[in-house]
């Protein structure tokens, strides 16, 4: 039997005890680590090298979107499972795009949870039937629509003249992340500059300069 070890980011004490406690039921679960916030799963990630990590999102500091990038930006093959109680399209969105394995919502049966960890930890993608859906909306929307919220938020602060360095401090992500969804936002709205993006998002009501 293989074991799967596991990292749990919540910054909630108490579910990740009872996860923690929850998953040790399993033989084949191990348990390898325990973070708080965003900025502690990337650390621990880069030097426990978990088969799982299971991710909340909303947290102090670096948010699990945010943790989600800095961790495949440093190992693309990692298996990241979005675990949280927020099933908005925007969450979902942000999540996928930055490269989680699944998404989950915190009121899944144990069974399926457990289901959930193994198939990620084969690298399958696990989305509950809601978020599937949501998902399958999205991608039937025009290109300028399926700006994700992160793209929409560089884009912002774009047009507001600040550079990939400040951008990226402000979003905490990095400057070749920065430059990835630059990439992504031009080829989706069309344009080959930065000026024109601009340009057309505001046309299109996508971003505003009073945001």
């Amino acid at each position: 039997m293989t074991t799967i070890h596991i990292l749990l980011v919540d910054d909630h004490p108490v579910v990740r005890e009872g996860l923690a406690g929850l998953l040790a039921g399993q033989a084949d679960f191990e348990v390898v680590g325990l973070a708080a916030d965003g900025t502690t799963a990337v650390q621990l990630h880069e030097s426990l090298q978990p088969d799982v990590t299971l991710m909340d999102l909303r947290m102090p500091g670096l948010d699990g979107v945010g943790a989600i990038e800095a961790i495949k930006e440093k190992r693309p093959s990692a298996h990241i499972l979005v675990l949280t109680t927020y099933d908005s399209d925007a969450d979902i969105v942000r999540a996928v795009e930055a490269g989680a394995t699944g998404y989950l919502l915190k009121d899944t049966p144990r069974e399926e949870l457990f289901r959930a960890i193994r198939a990620t930890a084969k690298g399958e993608s696990v989305l509950t039937p809601a978020v599937a859906s949501r998902l399958m909306t999205r991608m039937r929307a025009p290109a300028e629509e399926n700006l994700s919220p992160r793209e929409i938020d560089v884009l912002q602060l774009v047009a507001r003249g600040n550079g990939n360095r400040e951008i990226g401090k402000q979003l905490h992500i990095s400057t070749a992340t920065v430059k990835t969804h630059l990439i992504h936002i031009f080829d989706k709205l069309g344009v080959n500059d930065r000026t024109a993006a601009v340009t057309v998002a505001l046309e299109k009501g996508i971003i505003s300069l009073t945001r």
